[in-house]
């Protein structure tokens, strides 16, 4: 072992045992009366904010946030520990043999020579592993907890793989078409549940379409999220530098201003595109 997985496992241990400090009788009072359950939001938030700091670019940020989730990964494992359910040696040797047996192609005799291939015998194996038994239909294992968009794009990856898909993008516009159509229709005839159900269909054929077109949902619609804000930031300041607050103009004005700032960003765009 080299110096540097030397350092690695000192610093591992160190931490476990920063970790048990926290949740002693002399620990933090905050550490000592969490719980699996209370953690939960704090679990999500930190995955979302490694998921910032991948997008940010920033390897700094990303090395930080990581850490934070790490760190909870740790907690969690102790306070299984202290319930004598697992500890984190238990749940690295599974992580260890569970990754292992998942990769036949780098450490057994079978072969995979492409992504696709990897993931379909990644699939069979799981299938076969004790904990799946309840997974009978291709539809099962869907986390519960999974964003909508992210749980729609992920089922219909499953169902593809059954066969149950569009030949070509030709059927997957027309569904989208076909998904308005009934909204229209439903908010003509005015009646509410008939609207929510169209309209979840409507955006359940949307995700299809993206996922045709080999684009990742959530995505796609949180980059035009920030798209958004950044532009009604853009509005805001113009309407103030013209002495108007805006929220008393009219949507006239807004529009207007609207229009204006996405010719100009997108002007800027073409500027600063590369040849």
């Amino acid at each position: 072992m080299n110096t540097s997985e030397d350092k690695a496992t000192s610093l591992f241990h160190d931490l476990v045992e920063l970790m048990r400090k926290l949740r002693s009788k002399d620990g933090c009072p905050w550490d000592k009366e969490q719980s699996h359950a209370s953690l939960k939001p704090h679990l999500v938030e930190e995955a979302y904010e490694v998921i910032d700091a991948i997008d940010s670019g920033n390897p700094d940020k990303l090395k930080e946030e990581l850490a934070d989730l790490f760190f909870h990964i740790i907690f969690h494992c102790q306070i299984a520990k202290e319930k004598g359910e697992f500890d984190v040696g238990g749940v690295m040797a599974l992580c260890l043999d569970k990754m292992t047996r998942r990769h036949p192609h780098v450490f057994g005799d079978a072969t995979a020579a492409t992504p696709e291939e990897v993931i379909h015998q990644w699939e069979q194996i799981k299938k076969q592993e004790k904990g799946n038994e309840e997974r009978k239909f291709i539809v099962d294992g869907l986390p519960k907890h999974l964003p909508a968009l992210q749980k729609a794009q992920k089922l219909q990856k499953k169902v593809a793989k059954a066969g149950f898909d569009w030949p070509d993008i030709t059927g997957v516009i027309a569904k989208v078409d076909e998904e308005l159509a009934e909204v229209k229709e439903a908010i003509q005839e005015n009646k509410p549940e008939n609207i929510e159900e169209e309209v979840g269909d409507l955006l359940f054929s949307i995700v299809n379409l993206s996922r045709f077109l080999k684009l990742d949902t959530e995505n796609v619609l949180h980059k035009t999220i920030y798209k958004f804000v950044g532009r009604f930031k853009k509005v805001e300041m113009e309407l103030a530098a013209m002495g108007k607050d805006i929220e008393k103009c009219t949507l006239e004005e807004m529009d207007a201003v609207w229009n204006k700032v996405k010719i100009n960003q997108k002007q800027e765009a073409r500027i600063q595109k590369p040849e």
